[in-house]
């Protein structure tokens, strides 16, 4: 499986070097410095790694396309983050322990910079020198259908719009869709069953969003480089809401659970299961719910 660096060096071959970009002559420094913002530092970088995870599992033998859609689908998600925190949204101030970008640069170029940000993931996908060209178009088409509607993740956030929505299909728009897209872009790109990976992605999409939702009540602020409370304070629908803490920690770790299992039988399991178990860690840490 690719490194974090190795996917840190395609995230940035994809945006161009932040100085290259600032000095061009033929666009504006501003967004490019806006982009480069959204974009770096990165969190987790889980949705890459899962994709590239995936496709080690099933034979990673195309891995020019399995790295242009794990760094697809990061693009995608970092331009949800940009709308997230734009004041018609969450009007959250920090993201990643930096001020969000509207906060930095401004309500309009936020708002440019995640459009732009969603055109370049399919620029890198329809521009990727594939061993297996063939597989580009199906890749393509699983990853549009996890952006838009009516179930990726623009429709997740239309969800918040709407004056009720059933949090299952809210979670699994909003936080799931890019899930299940990077499990079976990683199958496809390898040349594996797409669908028979995509249940792990969908389990595992899940669960973080489950986890969000704990970590917005009793999370630190600072250490997880954003708001806590949003939920709350947006009237928002949540796990930990609608089920109270300790059953939204139950849900998450039940999730956990089918996430592991949804692993087909293949020489990469044990390695994607250890994968899965310290990636829950990361996210909900005992010594944590400890303290609840």
């Amino acid at each position: 499986m690719a490194s974090a660096h190795s996917v840190k060096q395609a995230l940035e071959q994809a945006l161009g070097s932040a100085v290259a970009l600032s000095e061009s002559p033929h666009g504006p420094a501003l967004l490019a410095k806006a982009t480069h913002h959204a974009v770096f530092p990165g969190g987790a970088r889980i949705r890459p790694h899962l994709v590239l995870a995936v496709a080690s599992a099933c034979g990673h033998d195309d891995p020019e396309l399995s790295m242009a859609a794990a760094v697809a689908l990061e693009l995608l998600h970092c331009a949800s983050l940009v709308h997230d925190d734009l004041p018609c949204f969450d009007d959250a101030a920090t993201r990643r322990g930096q001020p969000s970008v509207h906060k930095a640069f401004g309500e309009r170029l936020a708002v440019l910079t995640g459009d732009g940000l969603i055109v370049l993931a399919f620029q890198v996908l329809a521009s990727v020198k594939a061993r297996h060209p063939q597989r580009i178009a199906a890749t393509i088409g699983l990853i549009a259908q996890a952006t838009g509607a009516p179930e990726g993740i623009v429709a997740g956030q239309a969800w918040e719009c709407e004056p009720k929505a059933n949090l299952r299909d809210y979670q699994r728009a909003k936080t799931g869709a890019l899930f299940a897209a990077a499990t079976a872009c990683g199958a496809m790109t390898a040349g594996g069953h797409a669908e028979s990976w995509r249940p792990l992605g969908e389990w595992l999409g899940e669960a973080y969003q489950v986890a969000d939702d704990i970590r917005d009540v009793i999370g630190d602020p600072q250490s997880m480089g954003k708001p806590t409370g949003q939920d709350v304070a947006h009237d928002r629908q949540s796990a930990a809401r609608e089920l109270g803490l300790m059953g939204a920690i139950q849900n998450f770790d039940l999730l956990v659970g089918k996430a592991i299992r949804a692993i087909p039988s293949c020489p990469g399991a044990p390695s994607l299961r250890a994968l899965v178990l310290a990636e829950s860690e990361r996210l909900v840490p005992r010594e944590i719910l400890e303290r609840v």
